[in-house]
């Protein structure tokens, strides 16, 4: 499945190294503003060219075929391109039946065999964030407007941690961390994988707020299932926890549980926001929390065993082309970009 939602539908098209990639966006009211400028800034936080990334040069701009007349929604689909530049499919012609450990080269030959598409992933690229990010860019204008933000960052990449205060503080630069300190450490330890001819991974923590109590539902509707279904969307990802997580197995309900009170306008909060504000599957009005776990960046310099599936002999390859050495920095704004489309449709659905 190449699509989402329940109350809005959006699906994904695509390959890495194919012509072009895009989306469609059903079920957005008409008369929407869309400010092109904001979205095209969100679209570069995402994009390839930054010091510790790909250098695979895309500008990543979207052109708009249906649903937006003059910047506003007209109701009809919302279908976007964006046209892939910087292609180098010839990167891959050695490894064709020698799968990359790690990827999904290996299961994508098990299910779709020779019909494959061999080139840079496929349809099991990280390119394909790109699309999921001009979704998500627009829901997170339209979340805005009715006081919701959506706001995450690199909580650690490797063995270094952000130390500032989120979501309290901005966020200070390329490396999307809030402490200048912090940010450094990651960028040199990023830059160390790189020159190892290896790679890193991280943590990304999101928090949503202004989504008013009531929001999601019980069992398979719930908050955690939407956003987790979005968020797994995001290749290289490998885990989700929200509020305390899976800390919450080692502490007592004394310390888990978040007292209520009223507030100064009689309405119900919590002291502490261990549940990460969902309680049973619905917002129960306090920020949404959650971190998500991104892996390694499989293709690495490094020589690494495999197989080769036509000959049927084992083998030692290496991967050449253009990789980054870590993909937290541009999968934080991939995350915002799930976690608007899972709220978007979870609050449409009422």
């Amino acid at each position: 499945m190449n699509s989402y939602g329940s109350s809005i539908k959006f699906s994904i098209f695509g390959q890495s190294h194919s012509p072009e990639i895009g989306m469609t966006l059903e079920g957005i009211p008409a008369g929407k503003k869309i400010d092109l400028d904001e979205l095209q800034k969100f679209m570069n936080r995402r994009a390839p060219g930054k010091s510790y990334s790909t250098s695979r040069k895309e500008p990543d701009v979207p052109e708009f075929v249906s649903g937006l007349v003059g910047g506003v929604t007209c109701g009809a689909p919302i279908t976007a391109i964006i046209r892939n530049k910087d292609t180098r499919p010839s990167d891959y012609s050695n490894l064709a039946d020698i799968p990359r450990p790690g990827h999904a080269d290996y299961t994508a030959a098990v299910k779709y065999g020779d019909a494959r598409d061999k080139t840079g992933g496929g349809q099991f690229s990280g390119r394909l964030t790109a699309p999921l990010c001009i979704a998500g860019g627009i829901l997170i204008q339209l979340l805005r407007e009715n006081g919701m933000e959506i706001r995450a960052r690199a909580l650690s990449i490797g063995n270094v941690k952000d130390s500032g205060a989120f979501p309290e503080n901005e966020i200070c630069g390329d490396i999307p961390a809030v402490s200048r300190e912090s940010a450094g450490e990651m960028l040199e330890v990023i830059e160390r994988a790189r020159s190892e001819g290896d790679s890193v991974g991280g943590v990304i923590e999101c928090v949503i707020t202004g989504v008013k109590p009531g929001a999601g539902g019980p069992m398979f509707g719930g908050l955690e299932n939407r956003i987790a279904s979005a968020v797994f969307g995001i290749p290289a990802v490998k885990g989700i926890e929200f509020g305390r997580g899976f800390e919450s197995a080692c502490i007592k309900g004394s310390e888990m549980n978040d007292p209520f009170y009223f507030d100064e306008e009689g309405n119900v909060k919590t002291k502490t926001n261990n549940c990460g504000g969902i309680l049973g599957g619905i917002a129960d009005g306090m920020p949404i929390t959650f971190r998500v776990a991104i892996k390694p960046t499989p293709s690495i310099a490094k020589p690494q065993q495999s197989v080769d599936l036509k000959t049927g002999e084992n083998v030692t390859m290496t991967v050449n082309g253009r990789h980054d050495p870590c993909i937290v920095p541009r999968a934080v704004p991939a995350v915002e970009a799930a976690a608007a489309i899972a709220i978007y449709d979870a609050i449409a659905a009422g």
